[in-house]
């Protein structure tokens, strides 16, 4: 049909009786003149046949300009024309070249995908293979490694990339901390650096060790470890913790008036009052013991966290374990809360077990993986007071103010529903535990109405629902309250002098005790030059209070300046 197509060109060139507009065309024999009779002519014999002469020409035009663009356009325009062919193998060459050229993965898929059937294939997927284990030679993405292991699990250079992945997973174990350490000797177990794995989370284990003060542990735990040898600057380090015990353990008053410990009740003290009857011994004791900076602070508040049944002494445990592993250096404390959640990956499956998980990844900024565990502990039907009030420190700290509210008010729905629950009888007496749990109501309540009260000076979306939020706290608290007032009552007639909710001693002594650093720190660069340099170092790293680790840190530099 093309064929007479093109005859029928002919004719109407040659032959007599020619419009004088198609003249014109034949003489100039441009695509441009063909297109203007066509826009004259659309229609006709004389219209099929100029078609084929247009292929014919463009066709020309694109070997004389030999683009890859060139190519494309003409086929875009005439797909089915009898140039067509020889256009596509034309354009699959110069890509394929292209490609080669490149001499990447990337270019070699491009053409792939571009050409799938073509006459190159085979050569290119050779071609590909040898680019991506060149770059898997090299590269360091280990997501890349693994994907690359998983699309070819019979490729015979498998070991190869293998290895490269063992390279790079441990290289960034390494920078990254204990929780890829972990994860390495999880992932690799024929790694070739397991060992090295090992020794690394050694030295995090023993420096925690000797940043608390445990020297004798840390010294054992070497001599008894089969890689403790492989500590090389263990003696240099344990030489270095001995001088500052020394320095620590001066009878000089004020260096000893210097340093946390002097102001508190030791950690075998405060283990044994987180068991005691008196709920308030226990939420004292773990407010208490998060001054410790010490990893043995860590477990007794983990387990209070977990199996306390008084709020309070959870809050004061979760507020606790937040100060001691900021407090700590950051890599010990990276290294305990990546062992505990270690061992608990293996366990959980209770809310208390999740909560732990939530609160050690939430306490190591880690709060996109401890959302989901703060869902899996929460049970909507018996709401946990102190994920709630964690929930809306999150929240405002991320500035949403009525989701924060939102949580708030939950809690003070907590808050009303104890208060209601909790039985007072003057015939049975009160037990000290229900006077405890309305003291922790008390609190919630008032914690939740600041929180809503807060929502609402900032221009947040549902005004109206946050006025209902407000007087659901405020009837919480006012309830609470009467009922912790009732309760304490009959407490006191039961047990004089029984400490009431409002018992803020073990606060008030901690909050003295950083008055009295502070101003032993200032002493001591006069009063005790030789001892002061560490003093005031040890103050500075790791000090509980952050006005302290602040003061020892401006007192150290002005003690270096000549």
């Amino acid at each position: 049909m093309r064929e007479l197509r093109a005859l029928s060109l002919v004719l109407l060139l040659t032959g007599c009786g020619v419009p004088r507009a198609y003249q014109r065309a034949r003489d100039a024999d441009t695509v441009e003149a063909y297109r203007a009779f066509l826009r004259e002519y659309p229609v006709g014999d004389e219209a099929e046949a100029i078609e084929v002469r247009i292929e014919e020409l463009e066709f020309q035009e694109a070997s004389k300009l030999h683009t890859v663009v060139a190519y494309k356009r003409f086929l875009e325009a005439h797909p089915e024309a009898p140039q067509a062919r020889a256009a596509k193998a034309l354009l699959e060459g110069m890509r394929f070249n292209a490609a080669k050229e490149a001499g990447t993965a990337a270019a070699m898929r491009q053409f792939l995908r571009d050409h799938p059937d073509g006459a190159q294939r085979e050569e290119a997927q050779r071609l590909l293979k040898e680019a991506e284990l060149k770059e898997l030679s090299t590269t360091t993405d280990t997501q890349r490694l693994r994907e690359y292991l998983r699309e070819a699990p019979d490729d015979p250079r498998r070991l190869q990339v293998e290895a490269r992945l063992d390279d790079e997973s441990f290289t960034r174990a390494e920078t990254a901390g204990a929780s890829q350490l972990l994860a390495y000797l999880r992932d690799f177990e024929a790694g070739r650096y397991r060992e090295q794995a090992k020794v690394r989370l050694l030295d995090l284990e023993v420096e925690g060790l000797l940043v608390s003060g445990l020297l004798e542990e840390a010294e054992a735990r070497v001599a008894g470890h089969p890689l403790g040898a492989k500590l090389k600057d263990f003696p240099a380090r344990l030489a270095r913790a001995r001088a500052e015990r020394t320095v620590l353990q001066s009878p000089e008053l004020l260096a000893q008036s210097a340093q946390v410990g002097y102001y508190l009740r030791s950690i075998d003290d405060l283990r044994r009052a987180l068991v005691a009857p008196d709920p308030m011994d226990r939420w004292q004791a773990a407010e208490e013991l998060g001054q410790h900076v010490s990893v043995k602070a860590l477990d007794p508040l983990l387990e209070a966290l977990r199996s306390a049944r008084n709020p309070l002494v959870r809050q004061r445990a979760l507020e606790s374990l937040g100060t001691v592993l900021r407090a700590l250096p950051k890599p010990v404390a990276d290294y305990e809360v990546a062992v505990r959640l270690e061992s608990l990956r293996e366990k959980a499956g209770s809310p208390e077990l999740y909560l732990t998980m939530a609160v050690l990844l939430d306490l190591s900024g880690r709060m996109g993986e401890a959302a989901p565990e703060y869902q899996r502990a929460f049970e909507p039907e018996d709401p946990d007071p102190v994920v709630l009030r964690r929930w809306v420190q999150i929240r405002e700290a991320r500035r949403q103010s009525f989701s924060a509210a939102v949580a708030a008010r939950q809690l003070a729905l907590w808050a009303l529903r104890v208060a209601r629950e909790e039985s007072i009888t003057p015939e049975g007496g009160v037990p000290l535990a229900a006077a405890r749990k309305l003291c922790a109501a008390v609190q919630g309540a008032r914690f939740a109405s600041e929180a809503i009260a807060a929502a609402r000076k900032t221009n947040t979306e549902f005004p109206e629902d946050l006025e209902g939020f407000a007087v659901t706290a405020s009837d919480a608290l006012k309830l609470s309250e009467a009922r912790l007032s009732d309760a304490e009552l009959l407490l006191r007639e039961k047990t004089p002098g029984a400490r009431t909710c409002g018992d803020d001693a073990v606060r008030e002594r901690l909050v003295s005790a950083v008055s009295e650093r502070r101003e032993a720190l200032r002493s001591v660069g006069t009063k005790l030059p030789k001892l002061a340099p560490l003093l005031l170092e040890l103050a500075r790293d790791r000090d509980p209070s952050p006005e302290i680790r602040a003061e020892a840190a401006s007192r150290l530099t002005a003690l270096q300046v000549p």
